[in-house]
C-alpha cells in the first residue's frame, strides 16, 4: 500500500508545490527549506523519487519530505499523499466500532461547537455581537474567514445544542466547553461573549477566546479555554493556519499579542502574521516559528507589560539562533487601534523600521536606568550581558560586547570579565534542541559504498551480486542492512526502487540518508559500470579475507596462551587454507 502511494505520486511535483525548484541535469536543485543556505544544495531525483541536502544531510521520500516540512507524524503523512493519490487506506479497528479516539472526538465537538457560535451571530440575540465586531473595523468577510462567533447569555444554550448531536457531558467537559456547578450539573463555560476560534496549523479548531461585550469592573475581560489534551497555550500561535504560506514566501513573520491585534492588520495587509495568545512567548512558540522561517518582528503594545513580555520573549529567539527585531508602538496604541487610525501602510513603515533586539532592549534599559551613574551602568551591563551570553556565534557576541561598550563608555576587557561570570557563557551545556540539525557525514567504506550506489542505479545488477556475495561479506552494518534488504526484495520478485527502500529503513535515519545521498550522485557511466563492479567486488573479497586473517591471528594467539590444543589445531587449518588463498 505504501508502495503504491509512492508510485502515484510525482516528488517533484509535491515539493515544488512547497519550494521553488531548478532542473540540475537530470535532477532539480533547490535552496534547502530546513536550514540556512546561500547557495542551492537542496537535490531532488525524479527517476529515484527521493531528495537530499548536500548540505545539512537531511533526505528521504515523499512521505519523508511532508513530515519533515509540515511536521507530521508518518501516518498523518501517508493519509495525505494517499488522499491525493486516490489511494484507499483500509480502515483502523477498534474494540468498539463507534468508538473514535479522544483527540478526534474533541476536534469534531470544537467544530460544532464553533458552527454554532457562528449561527449565533446571524440570530437576533447575536445582533449586538455582530454590530460590536463591524464598529472594531471587522469586515463581514472576515468574520467568516475567522469564523468569529457569539456566545448568547445562556446557561445550557451550547450543552442543549451539543446534546442535540448525541455529544456526552464528559467529551464537552473534556473539550473545555463546560463547567461543573457547586450544587451538581454543568453550565456553558462562555456566555455574552464574542467567540474567537482558535486553529492549528492543520485549520483544526483547538479552542476558543471569549471577549465580554460591555466591560464590567469585577468581570475578567478576556476567558480562554483551559489547556485540554488537544490544546496546550504556549504551543500555538492565532492565525498560523492563515499564515504559514505567507511567512514562507516572505521569510519572516510579524508577531501581535492579541486576537484583535491580529486580525485588523491581516485583513487590511500584511498575511504574514500571527498572535501569541499571551504575554510572552514560548520556547514551544519560537520552535513553531522555526518551521516557517528563522525571522521575526515584534509588534507588541508599548506599556510596561509589553516591554517586558517582548524582553522575555528576545532571549528565547536568541537561544533557537533566530534573527528578531522589533517595532515600538507610540504610546498609546496597540496594533489594531495604530492600523484602524493611522493605516496600514504606517504599520508597513513601523515594520520597515523595526530595531534590532540589541538596540531595542538598551534602549529600554536606558529608559529604566541612569546610565550616566555607576550603579545603572552596572544594572544595563548586566542585563545586555545575560542576554548577549544566549548568542552562539562567537563573531556576532564579539559585536555585540563592542558595541555595548562604545554606547555605555566602559572597557570591552571590564565586560568580558562579566561575560566570562554568566553560566550560559561559561560552558553549561544548552538543552535548545535545533530546527534542522545538521546530521553527520556517514563514514562507510568507499568500496561497499560504491557497490550500493551500484545496486540502487542498477536493480538488475543485484541479482548477480546475489550469487557472489552475501550480505556478511560487507563489513559496515549500514551496508549490511541495505544489502540484505535489497537481496531479500529480489528473492521475493520484488524491484528495488530507492523511494520504496527508505520505507524500510524508516527506523534507522543513517541507513535512509546513505540510500538518498547515494541516488543523487551522479551516475556512473555504463561503460564503466563492469569494470568497477568486478573491482569492487574483488576489494570486497580481499578485504573480508584480511579481516579474517587478522581474526584468526588473534584467536591463534587466545588459543596458545591457553593451550587449547583442540580449538588451535582447528584454527591453525582454517588460517593455513585462507593465506593460500592471497596475500595476507
Amino acid at each position: 500500500m505504501l508502495d503504491d502511494i509512492l508510485n502515484r505520486t510525482d516528488i517533484v511535483e509535491l515539493i515544488s508545490s512547497y519550494i521553488p525548484m531548478k532542473r540540475a541535469g537530470r535532477n532539480f536543485k533547490a535552496v534547502c527549506p530546513f536550514h540556512h543556505e546561500k547557495t542551492p544544495s537542496f537535490m531532488v531525483s525524479p527517476d529515484r523519487q527521493i531528495y537530499h541536502c548536500f548540505g545539512c544531510n537531511c533526505g528521504g521520500n515523499a512521505f519523508n519530505f511532508l513530515m519533515q516540512y509540515e511536521r507530521l507524524e508518518f501516518l498523518e503523512a501517508v493519509e495525505i499523499l494517499a488522499k491525493k493519490a486516490g489511494v484507499a487506506l483500509p480502515q483502523a479497528r477498534t474494540e468498539s466500532p463507534r468508538a473514535e479516539g479522544l483527540t478526534t472526538q474533541l476536534f469534531k465537538i470544537n467544530e460544532i461547537a464553533a458552527s454554532f457560535y457562528q449561527s449565533n451571530l446571524n440570530s437576533a440575540q447575536g445582533t449586538f455581537a455582530k454590530q460590536y465586531f463591524l464598529k472594531r473595523g471587522i469586515k463581514e468577510d472576515t468574520i467568516k474567514l475567522f469564523k468569529l462567533g457569539f456566545a448568547a447569555e445562556q446557561w445550557d444554550g451550547l450543552i442543549n445544542y451539543l446534546r442535540s448531536k448525541n455529544i456526552s457531558l464528559s467529551f464537552m467537559e473534556k473539550a473545555g466547553l463546560i463547567l461543573n456547578r457547586e450544587g451538581g450539573g454543568y453550565y456553558d463555560r462562555f456566555r455574552n461573549r464574542v467567540i474567537f476560534p482558535i486553529f492549528d496549523v492543520k485549520s483544526r479548531p483547538l479552542a476558543f477566546g471569549a471577549r465580554v461585550l460591555t466591560p464590567v469592573p469585577e468581570m475578567a475581560k478576556y476567558v480562554n479555554s483551559p489547556e485540554t489534551p488537544i490544546y496546550t497555550k504556549g504551543k500555538h500561535l492565532y492565525g498560523l493556519h492563515l499564515a504559514k504560506d505567507a511567512i514562507r514566501e516572505k521569510d519572516f513573520i510579524v508577531i501581535v499579542e492579541g486576537y484583535l491585534d491580529y486580525i485588523i492588520p491581516y485583513q487590511e495587509g500584511p498575511k504574514n502574521i500571527a498572535a501569541s495568545l499571551g504575554t510572552a512567548l514560548t520556547i514551544d512558540q519560537a520552535r513553531l516559528i522555526k518551521r516557517y522561517t528563522h525571522n521575526v518582528v515584534m509588534v507588541y503594545d508599548s506599556d510596561d507589560a509589553g516591554q517586558t513580555a517582548t524582553l522575555r520573549s528576545l532571549d528565547i529567539f536568541i537561544e533557537e539562533e533566530m534573527q528578531v527585531r522589533v517595532v515600538s508602538l507610540p504610546k498609546g496604541y496597540d496594533p489594531d487601534s495604530f492600523v484602524r487610525k493611522f493605516g496600514i501602510d504606517a504599520f508597513y513603515g513601523l515594520i520597515n523600521s523595526s530595531k534590532s533586539l540589541f538596540d531595542y532592549k538598551l534602549d529600554m534599559l536606558k529608559s529604566r536606568y541612569n546610565a550616566r551613574e555607576p550603579q545603572g551602568c552596572s544594572s544595563i551591563a548586566n542585563e545586555m550581558l545575560a542576554t548577549i551570553a544566549k548568542v552562539k556565534n562567537a563573531i556576532l557576541k564579539g559585536g555585540y560586547v563592542k558595541q555595548l561598550a562604545q554606547n555605555l563608555d566602559v572597557k570591552e576587557e571590564a565586560l568580558f570579565a562579566e561575560l566570562k561570570n554568566i553560566k550560559d557563557y561559561s560552558g553549561s551545556q544548552s538543552t535548545v534542541v535545533p530546527f534542522a540539525p545538521q546530521k553527520k557525514n556517514l563514514q562507510i567504506n568507499p568500496t561497499e559504498k560504491l557497490l550500493v550506489k551500484l545496486m540502487l542505479e542498477e536493480s538488475s545488477l543485484i541479482e548477480r551480486l546475489k550469487e557472489v556475495l552475501t550480505p556478511s561479506d560487507f563489513q559496515d552494518a549500514r551496508t549490511t542492512k541495505i544489502v540484505s534488504i535489497m537481496f531479500d526484495a529480489v528473492s521475493q520478485g520484488r524491484k528495488v526502487v530507492p523511494s520504496h527502500l527508505i520505507n524500510s529503513c524508516m527506523a534507522q535515519e543513517d541507513l535512509s540518508q546513505m540510500i538518498c545521498e547515494l541516488s543523487v550522485m551522479p551516475q556512473v557511466a555504463d561503460e564503466d559500470k563492469e569494470r568497477i563492479t568486478d573491482d569492487c567486488i574483488k576489494r570486497l573479497k580481499e578485504h573480508g579475507l584480511k579481516g579474517r586473517v587478522e581474526f584468526l591471528r588473534r584467536e591463534i594467539k587466545e588459543a596458545q596462551n591457553l593451550k587449547d590444543e583442540q580449538k588451535l589445531q582447528k584454527l591453525m587449518q582454517e588460517f593455513c587454507n585462507l593465506t593460500k588463498r592471497g596475500p595476507t
